[in-house]
């Protein structure tokens, strides 16, 4: 019996889904280590078992189930900041040491899984083993995404909005090259995939900030709220889709 796609499609819809869940990701995290006053520690133990539960059930299922699917990637964004803020706070390597450390992760992945199956193919994707480097892949890049977002707010000392805005273009560009250029599209997916996160997180820190700071003060439970209000949404919207594509 042949195995089933268990991944999403990159379209449009995607990529709006993948910067709610970033965002999400930037808040809740915030939420369990700021608001509920958990510690970097503490939050990224907790954020790291949400994780493992939630791929234990996506590498289980059959299919592709949006809902399973992007619970994954919300816990991988959430376990991207805590992994980030524990290196840069707690283990003291600072932004541009926690990126390297980061980008090295995510380089070594993408190496092993090329030499394993001799493609970077992100969609479809049916073989489990494959689907575990994707997945790593993925945690890597939420992660070295959110230690540039805040080494472009701490560091080159953009506003939040502004932040939100550099990485926009930075998007914008690869969107570009996708359709305009023959860069590898591997390449260009996993480079959009980690500059949507601190375009989520910059966004993220614009609505959850105290307005002193150039945010609109929502607090990380309103805003976590929002986005997941977005998320259940779209979530619905893509699985009508993907029944309407197998009806016809």
């Amino acid at each position: 019996m042949k195995e089933l796609n268990k991944v999403a499609q990159i379209t449009l819809l995607f990529w709006v889904m993948k910067i709610i869940a970033t965002t999400l990701g930037e808040t809740l995290g915030d939420f369990f280590s700021m608001t509920l006053n958990y510690g970097y520690t503490l939050t990224l133990i907790v954020t790291a078992i949400i994780f493992l539960v939630t791929l234990a059930l996506q590498l289980n299922v059959k299919k592709y189930i949006p809902a399973v699917y992007w619970l994954v990637i919300v816990a991988t964004t959430t376990l991207g900041t805590e992994i980030s803020d524990f290196i840069d706070r707690s283990l003291h390597l600072g932004y541009i040491g926690g990126s390297a450390l980061l980008l090295f992760c995510l380089l070594i992945t993408l190496f092993l899984w090329y030499k394993k199956f001799d493609d970077l193919q992100v969609y479809p994707i049916a073989n489990r083993n494959k689907e575990a480097y994707y997945w790593v892949a993925i945690l890597f890049s939420n992660s070295l995404g959110t230690a540039l977002g805040d080494f472009l707010s701490d560091v080159v000392g953009l506003s939040y909005l502004q932040g939100a805005m550099v990485t926009a273009m930075v998007i914008i560009v690869m969107a570009l090259l996708h359709y305009f250029s023959k860069v590898n599209q591997a390449v260009l997916f996993w480079l959009a995939f980690i500059f949507t996160r601190p375009f989520g997180a910059t966004f993220g820190d614009f609505l959850t900030k105290p307005a002193a700071s150039g945010g609109l003060d929502l607090g990380t439970l309103n805003a976590s709220l929002v986005s997941v209000l977005l998320m259940v949404i779209f979530i619905i919207i893509s699985h009508f889709k993907g029944r309407s594509k197998s009806i016809g």
